[in-house]
């Protein structure tokens, strides 16, 4: 019931975002973000499998979706469509490929063959290289409704983010979650019950991948080009750093974490002007070329004093939600 309340409330949130001040392209980039995490943290919070690669997927989708609207003429939702069968398909191989590892080997498993991607994108003629992939137009869903204006297209991207994290929900709360689950506490034990843990992974593995992708196709749309940050090894730090912040194994974990992340990114040299204007201390004002270092003070304090995250801290000691997946 408390899991129904807080998505709720989250929702009625992002419907009214754009009215009561909030840039609607920005709150579209951070849902895109947080739907990047949640991806993540179905891997990694729920199967134990920690994935170092999955910039892979993010970027990838986002080149794909964009040359199939810009060059091939696609409209929108066929573009992250395709975008996002493209995530799963890759996750399909380098799964594959890593899922009988275990540990420090998977991990870096995963970061090699996303780097090898990173670099494929780096010289293949298609993504633009260095320059990226520019001018991806928004076009009109299903052919009919235009999507040039912002307040249409973010209730595109709310949908698909709600859609999706009830998506991400029903797969964590149904048998095939509990299994996953199993095989993250005690993977001998699932095997002596005779479940096939590698499928699962795999299968996990695979929906991790085509829900990030699916992230990334959106971002594209929304920003209207792709670059090759996406694919870089600092994207696939970057989601980790989310997860882990807002809250492992937690359902609205990732989504806190994403919010907390992109905000102090983008927003960072404003909150140190407003400090400042109030404070009187011009020293606030040099936050904004510190974003590394204020992120990563955020990231030792969360490891030395919020273990859990912050959702998961506050689950465990407020005792509002009960479940490892409640948050």
């Amino acid at each position: 019931m408390q899991r129904r309340v807080l998505y709720s409330l989250l929702l009625v949130g992002l419907l009214v975002a754009p009215f009561v001040g909030a840039y609607p392209v920005f709150v579209m980039k951070v849902l895109c973000f947080a739907l990047f995490a949640c991806a993540f943290n179905l891997l990694l919070g729920f199967t134990g499998l920690l994935s170092f690669g999955h910039a892979a997927f993010f970027g990838s989708a986002g080149y794909v979706a964009g040359f199939a609207i810009r060059n091939l003429g696609f409209t929108p939702e066929v573009g992250i469509l395709f975008g996002t069968l493209s995530g799963a398909v890759l996750g399909l191989v380098i799964g594959t490929l890593a899922i009988r590892r275990q540990g420090i080997y998977f991990a870096m498993i995963t970061l090699a063959l996303a780097q090898m991607l990173y670099f494929l994108c780096l010289q293949a003629p298609f993504t633009g290289g260095e320059d990226g992939l520019q001018g991806v137009p928004r076009g009109s869903l299903f052919g009919l409704l235009p999507l040039d204006a912002d307040l249409v297209l973010y209730y595109v991207v709310v949908a698909i983010f709600s859609l999706a994290f009830l998506f991400i929900m029903r797969v964590v709360h149904s048998p095939f979650g509990q299994v996953l689950k199993a095989i993250k506490e005690n993977e001998p034990r699932a095997i002596s019950l005779g479940y096939d843990v590698d499928r699962f992974k795999l299968l996990a593995f695979v929906l991790s991948a085509a829900l990030a992708a699916l992230a990334g196709s959106t971002k594209t749309v929304v920003l209207g080009f792709e670059t090759l940050t996406d694919v870089h090894w600092t994207m696939s730090g970057m989601v980790i750093l989310m997860t882990l912040v807002g809250g492992l194994g937690t359902l609205f974990g990732p989504v806190v974490g994403a919010v907390l992340i992109i905000v102090l990114e983008n927003k960072l040299g404003d909150i140190g002007n407003w400090l400042a204007a109030m404070t009187g201390v011009t020293w606030f004002q040099t936050l904004g070329e510190s974003v590394t270092i204020v992120i990563g003070a955020i990231f030792i304090i969360c490891v030395l004093a919020f273990r859990r995250g912050l959702v998961g801290e506050l689950v465990a000691r407020s005792g509002l939600l009960r479940g490892s997946t409640a948050g």
